[in-house]
């Protein structure tokens, strides 16, 4: 007979709970199979969110003048920022265009499932409780208007700056993103909780401010953070809308208090996680430079002839094992093929990478030509005062129409209008939930399904 194993020996037969990345991913894949790991990921994250210290006021109450006195703290403090920069102070955030793009990367796992811890709030869009909650969804999906869409705005600026591989980036980055979709797809088991991360995460913050100014100065289209601007606002935006949720559902029968202690505690998940400034505050511009020419290296180690050789080694060689960029970087300065601290354009490696006719053209991607080109500049980028970039110009977004043209563009949409038809009043409305998921919402189906569920809100 087989004895039972030992407490150790089962813990190591039980399989380890994903990453925050591997929950992120599946979520977005394949949310069913991996609820289990969400439940226990979330408790967990609520258990550590209330150790930490809560400002929320002690009554529900008091929530309208919290919002009112935090919104006015954070333009208050923005003024003081405006007043520094006009005397003469530097960028607070963003030392050059190379760590702006840096910012957008890492706080892309986030920004791609804006919004995403309400969805579960939809199959109860008829709940006048849980109106607010419906609306700023609505309002996060751009009511299905493709140039309003968060993650669809989201997705344009990556791609503009090539920035789309963020999977490489480190679990803490994927924390927050996590907890959305855990909610979202839990909506049922931790509503007060996801009343309380709502809360929490629609209120104005400063660094949202500043980076929408700063963007903006670094030529860098700031729409996406300017809407979150303007809709997010304490008097009629989502972070009033956000408050007086709390109390729409603040419970008439049973225990209100204990409701409002779950509301703390999901407002407080909003300081778990790698926070926007944190991933300001981690770029380190050598560093980056550094971890990009490491991953090139390993596809262009024995891509080089042997013709050119510096300090006496082929490129090859200078490739061949990790952990030799800064040397070999030092190496072509040495050599004069890099001039730091003066314009790129006069480094003969910066004309080997850059330019439609270079012989490198196409290696490196936007993002990293704007880390070599800020390395390579160093002081000049600072001190040249005209070649500091331009402010962004925005486009006249109402002229534009992203919508899918005819024939196979539009197959989905045509699919999706004849599948609906087929259906009755409470399958059809079904169908339009499934398509408004995170995962499916910013694609066409979900643009055009969102765009007639919000035709019943109205």
């Amino acid at each position: 007979m087989l004895s039972s194993p030992t407490q150790p020996q089962a813990d190591r037969l039980q399989p380890s709970p994903p990453s925050p990345t591997a929950l992120y991913l599946g979520l977005q894949n394949t949310p069913t199979q991996f609820l289990p790991a969400a439940r226990a990921f979330l408790q967990e994250q609520l258990n550590r969110a209330a150790k930490l210290t809560c400002d929320l006021p002690d009554s529900p109450e008091q929530l309208g003048q919290w919002v009112i006195a935090g919104n006015t703290r954070t333009t208050q403090a923005y003024r003081e920022y405006l007043d520094t920069r006009k005397q003469g102070q530097p960028r607070r955030y963003f030392a050059n265009r190379a760590h702006a793009l840096f910012f957008l990367r890492g706080v892309a796992p986030t920004k791609l499932v804006d919004g995403s811890w309400l969805y579960g709030v939809l199959p109860q869009w008829q709940d006048l409780r849980l109106h607010t909650l419906v609306r700023t969804y609505l309002e996060e999906l751009g009511e299905g208007e493709p140039e309003q869409n968060h993650v669809v705005l989201y997705k344009q600026l990556l791609a503009q700056h090539e920035l789309e591989d963020i999977e490489s980036l480190s679990a803490a980055h994927f924390v927050q993103g996590a907890q959305q979709l855990a909610l979202g797809h839990l909506a049922t088991d931790f509503l007060p909780e996801l009343i309380g991360y709502n809360l929490g995460y629609e209120q104005l913050p400063l660094h949202l401010l500043i980076t929408t100014y700063e963007l903006n100065e670094l030529g860098i289209d700031p729409y996406y953070f300017q809407l979150h601007v303007t809709i997010d606002n304490a008097d009629t935006g989502h972070a009033h809308k956000a408050a007086r949720a709390v109390l729409d559902n603040l419970p008439v029968t049973g225990d209100a208090q204990e409701f409002y202690q779950r509301v703390r505690r999901g407002y407080q998940l909003n300081e778990l996680g790698l926070s926007s400034t944190g991933v300001i505050n981690s770029f380190n511009l050598e560093q980056e430079l550094h971890r990009v020419l490491e991953q090139k290296a390993l596809v262009a180690r024995n891509m080089h002839s042997d013709f050119c050789r510096i300090e006496g080694r082929t490129i090859n060689e200078w490739l061949s094992q990790t952990g030799q960029i800064g040397d070999f970087l030092a190496a072509l300065e040495k050599r004069g093929w890099i001039h730091r601290d003066e314009d790129p354009a006069q480094s003969r490696f910066w004309q080997l990478v850059q330019g439609n006719r270079a012989p490198m053209f196409g290696v490196f991607s936007a993002y990293e030509l704007q880390l070599l080109h800020d390395w390579i500049a160093g002081e000049w980028l600072i001190n040249d005062q005209p070649n500091r970039p331009r402010k962004f110009i925005s486009p006249n977004r109402n002229q534009q129409d992203h919508r899918a043209g005819a024939g196979d563009f539009s197959a989905e949409q045509q699919l999706l209008e004849q599948e609906l038809r087929t259906l009755g009043d409470n399958s059809r409305t079904q169908r339009l939930i499934e398509l408004m998921s995170p995962a499916h919402h910013y694609k066409p189906a979900g643009l055009l399904a969102t765009r007639l569920f919000a035709r019943l809100q109205a």
